[in-house]
């Protein structure tokens, strides 16, 4: 009673308090600057629906929601680089995105639920398919944005050559172009190098900017318009050499965006077009089983579900590939995450000493062998995340093996039981009447399997013995028991020998062993993909070059610097040589020109150590001009020789999925099966007219 007196004195005290901070809170809305902000706020508010406030709504909404979490920081920052210090649009960007996708899985999701309702594995393997689906979609979006700032980075070098003109300052003419385009995301990167371009410190600045520039050549017109305000503007062959290097900048940029349009013209549609066929397994599957009921024992047993799994596993496989054939520069894109879930699983003490006994130790040739093929493959992963990685597939691996071969022994042994045991005619379905006569006779027939499961010796005697003797067969004649005794012990025979097996547990084991090498696998696919772009690197390397060299004051090492920054194949090597350029430079140009194998860079680095000794710079690559429109006309050439070659390829493997399952699914099991059901039935025949 005393606890229920303090527990409503508690209240009442709590209800007062309340009331007198209400009073408090209306008293001060009441005065006049609350009252005019709330007055403008009013005014400016707007009436109606506006999808920039839904998308802001949606954002905070996604960033809650577990699953899209993920999703919406990995774009996010993306299109950080391109909206510089615009977290409205940031977001506003990004939950669009995100919604865009949904539009596109939800529906997705549902025609799959639909359509698979009656294979839970079918069902639940595209389902996880779709999460590879949501990743392309989203980066197809995001590429999108970061072509149309290649665009718009044409136009803006276009309009920046008038403002040049007039002004003859690259500040101003930078700032006024800026201010005139309506390109808001190129408009934006030039006022943030504006802004460098008159810092105190432009060129810490400018480093800065470097590591978040969204792409190479908007780092090129910042450094080259840094170059030029400080050292000034020259004249070459009666042409300003800024806008020179910006005519340079621009043809890379026409070249690469041409590429990047035929690339997605090439390959449009072939990755839907090669997952596509796995929605199509079961309504085949219902439509030959209905039309053609000697299929039913492929389709509904464990030969037709392996079948299923080999199809899935080569759709997966193909998809894959579409994506890397036509998205050369996904190899440059590198993870920023700083505690990923490999880290968090290495720290658990039992998991480190655990994984520790697979790593190579150090200073070995395994371990330095592992530590180059990650350095040449641009990944930021380190050699503990590649071996949890390993180690964690190699597990999941081994466990969906053998569960997968418990599921194939149990469906075989549920279709035993379930499936209804008459001879019907190769064509068509059975009646209601004769479906519910071959039913009774199948749970005859368990009754008696139940009784004998177990028992591997059991023979055609065994059999008939058990059926005397049961009720389900006590009335039946001796031809009936005679007939059902043959059925009944084939049916034991297979139920007992569906149990997991020793080589099964072994292919278990292989199918580990490739799970632990996938992502080494992976890494020396990545190292194949950068060597196709190392003729890209040198072209932009000789751009840069063109650039510098008639720049008053620049020296060979200030051009390693310039290609160090812009390098990504050929970075470890670039940057080895400026770190031993002060004890050499001849020397350090040397050793690296012995870790390289490819010659046009080679020669590169000879006409580098020409000018570091005997020529000036501009000499020394005098014939450079030539050599690049040789170059350029020979890259025109090989990339549309490789989008060709890309386009044959792709197509060739995005409809492979399409054929398998039309031939090795449907067309070829029709075909033997319906062959060996013939020859029985004339067999059967044969024997009766004997």
């Amino acid at each position: 009673m005393n606890f229920l007196l303090v527990l409503i004195a508690l209240v009442f005290v709590m209800f007062i308090v309340i009331v007198v901070m209400y009073l408090r809170l209306k008293n001060k809305m009441k005065n006049k600057d609350v009252m005019r902000i709330e007055k403008l706020r009013k005014d400016t508010s707007q009436n109606g629906f506006s999808m920039e406030v839904f998308y802001q709504r949606l954002y905070v909404r996604f960033l809650k929601t577990p699953f899209l979490k993920r999703y919406l920081l990995k774009i996010r920052r993306r299109l950080e680089i391109n909206n510089i210090d615009d977290e409205f649009k940031t977001r506003n960007d990004s939950a669009k995105i995100v919604f865009k996708a949904l539009c596109i899985i939800v529906p997705l999701t549902i025609a799959v639920i639909v359509i698979t309702n009656k294979n839970l594995l079918l069902m639940a393997i595209i389902l996880i398919f779709e999460l590879f689906i949501v990743d392309s979609v989203t980066d197809g979006m995001v590429d999108k944005l970061d072509n149309n700032l290649l665009n718009q980075q044409i136009d803006f070098f276009a309009a920046m050559r008038h403002s040049y003109h007039e002004t003859n300052m690259v500040g101003e003419a930078i700032y006024s172009t800026a201010q005139d385009t309506e390109d808001v995301e190129i408009s934006r990167q030039a006022e943030k190098i504006y802004e460098i371009l008159n810092s105190q410190d432009p060129e810490t600045d400018l480093e800065k900017y470097y590591d978040i520039a969204p792409n190479n050549y908007i780092k090129e017109f910042a450094g080259i318009s840094y170059l030029t305000q400080e050292f000034g503007d020259r004249k070459v062959d009666g042409a300003s050499l800024y806008l020179k290097n910006l005519e340079n900048i621009t043809q890379e940029m026409q070249i690469e965006i041409l590429k990047r349009d035929k690339l997605n013209y090439t390959f449009q549609s072939l990755s839907i077009i090669s997952i596509v066929p796995m929605l199509l397994l079961e309504p085949l599957k219902n439509w030959a089983i209905s039309n053609f009921s000697f299929t039913k024992n492929f389709y509904l047993g464990k030969q037709g579900l392996i079948v299923q799994v080999l199809i899935m596993i080569a759709t997966f496989i193909c998809y894959i590939l579409i994506r890397k054939l036509k998205d050369n520069g996904a190899v440059k894109r590198v993870q920023d995450e700083q505690n990923p879930w490999q880290e968090k699983l290495y720290r658990k003490p039992i998991v480190k000493k655990f994984v520790d006994q697979f790593i190579p130790k150090e200073n070995t040739k395994e371990s330095r062998k592992l530590k180059k093929l990650i350095k040449d493959s641009a990944s930021k992963t380190r050699v503990e995340w590649l071996y949890v990685n390993r180690l964690v597939i190699a597990a999941v691996s081994f466990v969906i093996s053998i569960i997968f071969f418990i599921v194939l022994h149990q469906m075989q042994i549920n279709y035993i039981y379930t499936q209804p045991t008459a001879d019907y005619d190769l064509i068509g379905e059975m009646s209601t009447a004769q479906t519910e006569r071959a039913m009774e006779t199948t749970l005859k027939h368990n009754a008696i399997i139940d009784k004998l499961k177990g028992n591997t010796g059991a023979d055609l005697a065994t059999v008939e013995k058990t059926m005397r003797t049961s009720k389900e067969y006590r009335d039946a004649t001796d031809e009936e028991i005679e007939k059902n005794a043959a059925l009944i012990l084939d049916k034991l025979t297979t139920v007992n020998k569906e149990y997991l097996k020793w080589f099964e547990v072994l292919m278990g084991m292989a199918v580990a062993f490739i799970g632990y090498a996938a992502p080494v696998l992976l890494l020396k696919f990545q190292v194949k993909m950068r060597q196709m772009e190392m003729e890209d690197e040198v072209m932009q390397y000789q751009t840069i070059i063109m650039m510098l060299m008639r720049l008053e004051r620049v020296d060979v090492e200030m051009i390693l610097e310039w290609l160090g920054r812009y390098a990504d194949i050929f970075k470890e090597p670039i940057n080895k040589c400026l770190n031993n350029y002060e004890s050499g430079a001849w020397e350090a140009l040397e050793e690296m020109k012995e870790d390289v194998t490819y010659q046009p860079f080679i020669r590169i680095i000879e006409s580098l150590q020409t000018a570091v000794e005997k020529v000036p710079i501009i000499e020394a690559f005098d014939e450079l001009d030539a050599d690049r429109d040789y170059y350029r006309d020979k890259r025109k050439e090989s990339n549309e020789r490789l989008i060709s070659r890309k386009g044959m390829i792709g197509k060739a493997i995005g409809f492979s999925p399409m054929v398998v399952v039309f031939v090795g699914y449907l067309i070829v099991p029709l075909v033997l099966i319906g062959m060996t059901s013939m020859m029985s039935s004339f067999d059967s025949l044969s024997s009766m007219a004997e």
